[in-house]
C-alpha cells in the first residue's frame, strides 16, 4: 500500500501516523505540502518523503489523499489533473466538495472516494463516513477503508448525499459534545467547584458514558433510564432539560449543520 497526501496539516498528519502505526513503511508515504515548515514537520516526525507540488513522483502511488482546505481544492485539483493514472483512486478529506465536481476539476477521473472524517482521529478515534463513485471497485473500497481505518471507525454509505449528514453528525459532532463539557465546566463553577475539579468530573463523565453506550447492546434510552430514579435529581435534571426542550434543540442544530453543507456543496460546485 503506497499512499501520497497533497495536504500535510493535522489531519493528513494523524493519518500519516496511524498508518505508520499499523505497518505501513514510512518509506511508502508521500506528503505534498507548498509550506516548507509542514514539509519538514512530516519529515521529522513521520521520517517521509515530502515535496511542494504534485508532479511524476505521484505515480507509484496506489491512493492519493486530498487534504486541503475546499476554498484552494480546485486549484489542486487541476494541478493534480496531469499527474494522475486512470488506476490510482483519489481519496478526498475535503470538506463540501462532491464528487461529480472534484471529477470535472481532475479531468474527468471517476476513481474517487469522498470522505468526512472527524477530529478525534487526532488521536486515533475518528469516525469517518465514505461514499464512492461507480468506478471504485471492491478492492479500492478495501484500500479506502484501511486508509481510514488507521485513525478510527469507517461506515460506508451508498448515497452520496448521506455525506452532508454525516458532516452535520459526526463531523460537526464533536463540538457539540465540547459544547456540552463547557456546560457542564459552568454549572460546577456555579456549584463552587474550581475549573481543574469540574473539567475532571465533565470529561470523566463523557468519555465513560460513551464507553459504556460502546460496549452495551441497549439502546442509549435504556442505559439513560437505569440512571434516572423516580422523584431522584437525574429525574430533577432531565424534566428541566425537556421542558426548556434541549433534545428539540440538539436535533433542530443538527438539522441546521445538514442544510449548511448542502449549501457548500452547491456553492462550492460553482467554482
Amino acid at each position: 500500500m503506497k499512499i501520497a497526501f497533497i495536504g500535510g496539516g493535522n489531519m493528513a498528519a494523524a493519518i500519516i501516523g496511524g498508518l505508520i502505526k499499523h505497518g505501513v513503511a514510512p518509506a511508502d508515504l508521500y506528503a505534498i505540502d507548498p509550506n516548507e515548515d509542514a514539509r519538514q514537520r512530516n519529515q521529522q516526525q513521520f521520517g517521509i518523503r515530502t515535496g511542494a507540488a504534485a508532479d511524476a513522483a505521484l505515480a507509484p502511488f496506489d491512493a492519493i489523499v486530498l487534504a486541503v482546505k475546499p476554498q484552494v481544492l480546485k486549484a489542486v485539483a487541476e494541478g493534480l489533473a496531469p499527474h494522475l493514472g486512470a488506476r490510482q483512486v483519489v481519496i478526498s478529506i475535503v470538506a463540501g466538495i462532491r464528487t461529480e465536481d472534484l471529477a470535472r476539476w481532475l479531468n474527468g477521473h471517476q476513481r474517487i472516494v469522498r470522505v468526512m472524517p472527524n477530529t478525534p482521529a487526532l488521536i486515533g478515534m475518528g469516525v469517518a463516513g465514505l461514499t464512492a463513485t461507480g468506478s471504485v471497485d471492491t478492492a479500492d473500497r478495501e484500500l479506502a477503508t484501511q486508509v481510514l481505518g488507521a485513525v478510527g471507525e469507517t461506515v460506508w454509505f451508498d448515497d452520496e448525499a448521506k455525506i452532508d449528514a454525516v458532516t452535520a453528525i459526526s463531523g460537526s459532532g464533536p463540538a457539540y459534545v465540547f459544547y456540552f463539557i463547557e456546560a457542564l465546566q459552568e454549572a460546577a463553577r456555579q456549584l463552587g467547584m474550581d475549573e481543574a475539579q469540574g473539567r475532571a468530573l465533565a470529561v470523566a463523565t463523557f468519555t465513560g458514558a460513551a464507553q459504556l453506550a460502546a460496549q452495551s447492546d441497549e439502546p442509549p434510552g435504556v442505559l439513560r433510564e437505569r440512571v434516572t430514579s423516580k422523584g431522584g435529581t437525574t429525574a430533577a435534571a432531565l424534566a428541566s432539560f425537556d421542558a426548556s426542550g434541549i433534545k428539540d434543540a440538539i436535533v433542530r442544530g443538527v438539522l441546521a449543520a445538514d442544510a449548511r453543507a448542502k449549501e457548500m456543496g452547491d456553492e462550492f460546485g460553482q467554482q
